[in-house]
């Protein structure tokens, strides 16, 4: 897959030859966070020097950006992308037109400088992505920008109890961060104690199928399929992953050598096309009705992008793959999530379509 450049040379030239306006805003906001200010240390070690109050904060890419979320949706200045029609009912009213300036990772999604100038953060928020070089390489441009950087770690799923307690510090949420941090270490807790000793021979072969023809998916080792064996499964694509974007592309009778027992699946068009091609009933888990659409609304559960809504896909899936180990009441768990990381309360119509075919 062809990797899209990190910071394409439009954007350079355009951090080099500022407009009077960006480069005016550009030393007013300099100018402004050196004013009042404390050193912390963030999730990664590094001593930032940032304003004594945050009220406005950017979000690099859609994991912290929805971290943020969680915690005070009303921190946000900007989105990384344009919230998609079935989303919005479950976002807050001044979300939804927040402008979009861009994501420093993922495939084609580029920093729009002038518009995070424009939207004046007091920091920016950068998940510690895996890879050193794409936050190199954007450090410096935020640092051209004069806008300090705090990032946070949330690679796996249990990072998130830490990366909320850190924000409700570093933003004066503290209370909000225990609420959450309380939910999240109390999913992980149970989970644990109810699939955390089931031997790997009698885990369930679980395949995720990605895209619309259902053959990409994710091998055991990426971050992308963490929560197949948080939830008591097998991942049958094993190995680790071969780079950080997955997606990796799989031959259909390679899935009918693995047989799996479980198929994990997304794309509305692969799981009509799995009910009605005769190769993929060939598959034990299509056979036996065990092809679950991953919930997505109004983030994924699962992946793409991974984050704080993981914590009721946990639930949902050690459901799924061991309903004789662990409990999971769909729709009284899920209005019970949402009201407490969304803040929304979802209607029974809308928790019918979230639920849909999972």
């Amino acid at each position: 897959m062809k990797r899209p450049a990190l910071l394409p040379h439009s954007c350079r030239y355009r951090l080099r030859r500022w407009p009077p306006v960006v480069l005016a805003l550009a030393l007013w906001l300099a100018t402004a966070v050196a004013a009042e200010a404390r050193l912390i240390t963030d999730m990664t070690g590094r001593a930032v020097r940032v304003p004594d109050r945050i009220t406005r904060v950017y979000a690099t890419s859609p994991p912290a950006t929805y971290l943020l979320y969680a915690i005070d949706p009303r921190l946000l200045v900007g989105l990384n992308n344009p919230p998609g029609g079935p989303e919005r009912p479950f976002l807050a009213p001044a979300v939804r037109t927040l402008p979009v300036i861009g994501s420093s990772v993922g495939q084609g999604k580029n920093l729009n400088s002038e518009l995070l100038l424009k939207a004046r953060p007091d920091i920016i928020l950068v998940w510690s992505w895996p890879q050193p070089e794409i936050n190199a390489r954007y450090e410096r441009l935020f640092r051209q920008l004069g806008i300090p950087v705090v990032e946070v770690r949330i690679d796996t799923l249990r990072d998130y109890p830490a990366a909320f307690t850190f924000l409700g510090e570093l933003l004066g949420r503290r209370e909000r961060a225990a609420s959450l941090r309380r939910y999240a270490e109390e999913t992980l807790r149970a989970v644990d104690r109810a699939v955390g000793g089931i031997a790997p021979g009698e885990r369930p072969a679980v395949y995720y199928a990605e895209g619309a023809d259902g053959l990409a998916t994710e091998r055991e080792g990426s971050f992308h399929a963490e929560l197949i064996g948080l939830a008591g499964g097998r991942n049958v694509h094993r190995g680790e992953a071969l780079d950080h974007y997955g997606m990796e592309k799989v031959a259909l009778e390679q899935v009918l050598l693995y047989n799996p027992q479980v198929i994990l699946a997304q794309d509305g068009q692969f799981l009509a096309t799995a009910a009605r091609d005769r190769r993929w009933q060939a598959i034990r888990a299509v056979r036996e009705g065990r092809v679950y659409r991953i919930p997505r609304l109004p983030f994924n559960w699962f992946d793409r992008p991974p984050s704080f809504m993981r914590l009721l896909g946990l639930r949902w899936l050690a459901n799924r793959l061991h309903p004789e180990r662990f409990h999971f009441a769909p729709v009284a768990e899920t209005r019970r999530f949402y009201r407490l990381f969304l803040g929304v309360e979802p209607t029974d119509r809308q928790l019918a379509e979230i639920l849909r075919g999972s």
